[in-house]
């Protein structure tokens, strides 16, 4: 059986809080269900991703983003609420244009998921560094018990 959601994270792991998504990812890699769900550690990619939204059902991305919030703040937007806080104000995210991009090509063939979340960290230091900031770190939890939450939602008839 083919996964029906794609969990893709953003970020660029050397450095530091700007790898919370992919941090998200991995620690929801050791808990779901591989046969359900793909985790794919997006780094800094965009259109090379395009054929696994392809292929998914649902997608659920992790990413830090300025949320104009203390760091380790967490905010889930669902479907339409994660086109709008993308498109709402320029580089809420460092990876913002490859996402818009990455979902308006997803739209222009059809195969963008109905549905689709965007789960945002609010970084602390983005620099040098292959370690998140103790705010971001501690917030991991939390984000993964999110993001899991709603793929178990979408999986509810």
């Amino acid at each position: 059986m083919a996964p029906t959601a794609l969990v893709l994270g953003f970020g660029n792991v050397l450095l530091g809080d700007d790898g919370a998504g992919v941090k998200v990812v991995d620690h929801l890699r050791a808990k779901l269900s591989a046969t359900r769900y793909e985790c794919i550690d997006g780094g800094t990619m965009s259109f090379t991703l395009l054929p696994y939204v392809e292929a998914a059902q649902a997608m659920l991305v992790a990413d830090a983003a300025e949320l104009h919030a203390p760091p380790g703040s967490v905010a889930m937007f669902e479907g339409v609420a994660m086109d709008d806080f993308l498109r709402s104000a320029r580089r809420r995210t460092v990876h913002e244009v490859g996402l818009i991009d990455l979902l308006d090509m997803a739209r222009l063939l059809c195969c963008l998921p109905s549905r689709r979340a965007l789960l945002c960290i609010q970084p602390g230091p983005i620099g040098w560094s292959e370690t998140l900031s103790p705010p971001v770190a501690t917030a991991l939890p939390k984000a993964a018990a999110l993001a899991a939450a709603v793929l178990g939602r979408w999986r509810q008839p």
